[in-house]
């Protein structure tokens, strides 16, 4: 499931995040990313700091739990305490 949510994810990126290995994928993406987690009301909200091309992100995690509805998918994640996920940058 995991690698198959990274496969979806990195087209929508598209280029330069589309081609190339996992490892490089997640060292120009992930690597050097600082953060942290808050609860706002029934949203875990994950903001990132200093994530490069953060505005390219930025706009493809916004609103993510309603892109989700968009699609039928329930953004209501049972282990988190069927919270939903949320995502800001700066």
């Amino acid at each position: 499931m995991a690698q198959a949510a990274l496969s979806q994810w990195r087209q929508r990126l598209g280029e330069p995040y589309r081609r190339g290995e996992a490892d490089q994928f997640a060292t120009r993406v992930l690597g050097g990313l600082d953060g942290d987690l808050r609860v706002e009301h029934d949203t875990i909200v994950v903001t990132f700091y200093n994530a490069p091309d953060s505005g390219s992100l930025a706009e493809h995690c916004a609103g993510f739990p309603n892109k989700l509805t968009a699609e039928g998918v329930d953004p209501h994640i049972p282990w988190l305490f069927n919270s939903k996920l949320g995502f800001r940058f700066k």
